[in-house]
């Protein structure tokens, strides 16, 4: 799996809920891209995550 670009063996299935949790990632704060189409935040839980798939996740920061 590629995940912005660089690239991420998976080992075993996991939700895109859990693989961006495990990354760290605030799942209230990032858009996610899955092989060019945008996942709702709703959908992150039933979202199954592929070796196959590419994802673009964007983080969005407060700033002023």
């Amino acid at each position: 799996m590629y995940v912005n670009g660089q690239q991420i063996i998976l080992t075993d299935e996991i939700s895109l809920q859990e693989f961006l949790q495990k990354e760290g990632y605030d799942t209230q704060k990032v858009a996610v891209e899955k092989n060019g189409g945008i996942v709702p935040k709703t959908l992150f839980h039933e979202e199954k995550l592929a070796d196959s798939d590419k994802l673009e996740i964007v983080s969005f920061v407060g700033g002023g």
